[in-house]
């Protein structure tokens, strides 16, 4: 079974890419992030086209969370349960597998614009209500995989230039530790579960020929529960999809599960 993660940065103007993508690389779950598209928008007929079924949650020009799978999914839930907020970040939905059900969450973490900024805060509270909303799925899904955007570097290695970030939104240390709280409920960052090769990323700013120099960051993570870690054989950044034409700046990952 293939899970898979990627900020598409724009349904309306990618699918044909999300289409081409599946149709080459037909995992059994992916995750997308930043749909910026309403859920009146979102393209239902397309995917169903080549056998995948969709969940989602949407709003315009922002932000947006889906979850597309080859099979029907239940238990669908949306947002984070108890924490007040009109952007659509979060979307959590079953899959029955041979092994028992296993639960898909797609989240879409804020970006915090700056240190110390109001949408710095809001993004530290955010993640402590994630945390908590983690820690309530975890308990009724030991087979738990929480996939998407988390705009955290969670330490030096995913940094292209650490030195120049040092102390910048998406590496800063009270975002690093926000981070490290959630693998604290039980959960395994699974691109470090294997050894990779260095200066790995995710994401590169398309200005300044970022992918070209490879000047990016890692901040698009998959984290397992203890029973997944112990069935992932492997998890990938496949960096060629940012070759595309007209690409999102941010390129799929992928873990692997034996079940």
């Amino acid at each position: 079974m293939k899970l898979a993660t990627w900020n598409i940065n724009s349904l309306n103007v990618r699918l044909p890419q999300v289409i081409a993508y599946l149709q080459a690389n037909p995992v059994d779950a992916l995750c997308l992030q930043e749909l910026k598209l309403p859920d009146d928008k979102f393209p239902v007929a397309a995917l169903e086209e080549i056998g995948y079924h969709a969940v989602f949650t949407g709003q315009k020009t922002y932000n947006g969370v889906a979850i597309l799978t080859r099979q029907p999914v239940k238990d669908v839930a949306k947002n984070i349960d108890g924490f007040e907020d009109t952007q659509q970040r979060v979307i959590a939905a079953t899959l029955d597998t041979p092994a028992g059900e296993l639960r898909v969450v797609s989240a879409y973490c804020p970006n915090g614009q700056s240190v110390g900024s109001d949408k710095y805060e809001y993004k530290l509270k955010w993640f402590a209500a994630f945390r908590e909303g983690l820690q309530k799925e975890l308990a009724r899904y030991p087979r738990l995989a929480v996939l998407g955007d988390y705009n955290v570097a969670p330490d030096d290695r995913d940094v292209h230039d650490p030195v120049k970030w040092e102390g910048s939104v998406l590496v800063s240390e009270p975002e690093r530790a926000a981070f490290r709280s959630l693998l604290d409920v039980g959960l395994h960052d699974a691109f470090r579960l294997f050894e990779q090769p260095p200066k790995s990323f995710s994401w590169w700013d398309y200005r300044q020929l970022g992918f070209r120099r490879n000047a990016g960051l890692r901040i698009d993570h998959i984290l397992l529960s203890d029973t997944l870690k112990a069935v992932c054989s492997e998890c990938v950044i496949e960096r060629e999809i940012r070759k595309n034409e007209q690409p999102s700046d941010h390129a799929p990952v992928v873990a692997t599960l034996e079940i």
